[in-house]
């Protein structure tokens, strides 16, 4: 049985996207991506408006990541979000501090997308109050996509 439970030893820290730990994790959702969608999802995540690119740590071992990136003055928009088998907890975590810090940064609302045929992250998404909204800038028009859409108004307001 997986544990939604975090070791006390869990942290989270800013990273590069260039350290060896950010490379195999991303390697890893690519691969993972390719087994489920068909399409690594490689080519739609540069370090182009890159706000914060995060890494979950257990002890000094990685087993998740995430990112956030400018989509435009008021919107941030979620990438590569990935934990670990075994560490699912982690991804909720990761998800919750790049809101914080996209928050932190100004942004008003997150946007994401992923593909329909990956239920598990829909299933995520939703169940972490993300609505689905009309498919935005590439993905406009795709049947494969669905995208999503959060506001930050209350986590902003909440820590304050």
């Amino acid at each position: 049985m997986i544990s939604n439970k975090l070791p006390e030893n869990f942290c989270i820290k800013k990273a590069s996207l260039y350290s060896k730990d950010a490379f195999s994790l991303l390697q890893e959702l690519n691969q993972e991506l390719e087994r489920i969608t068909g399409c690594s999802g490689a080519s739609s995540f540069s370090e182009d408006g890159l706000v914060a690119f995060l890494i979950a740590y257990v002890d000094e071992y990685p087993i998740g990541c995430g990112a956030i990136r400018r989509y435009d003055d008021q919107t941030a928009e979620i990438k590569r979000i990935y934990a670990r088998k075994n560490h699912c907890g982690a991804a909720h975590r990761l998800l919750a501090s790049l809101e914080h810090t996209a928050s932190i940064e100004g942004f008003h609302s997150l946007c994401l997308e992923t593909r329909k045929v990956n239920e598990h992250a829909v299933s995520f998404y939703l169940g972490c109050g993300y609505e689905i909204t009309p498919n935005y800038g590439k993905y406009a028009g795709r049947d494969d996509a669905v995208c999503f859409g959060k506001s930050l108004i209350s986590i902003a307001a909440n820590s304050k």
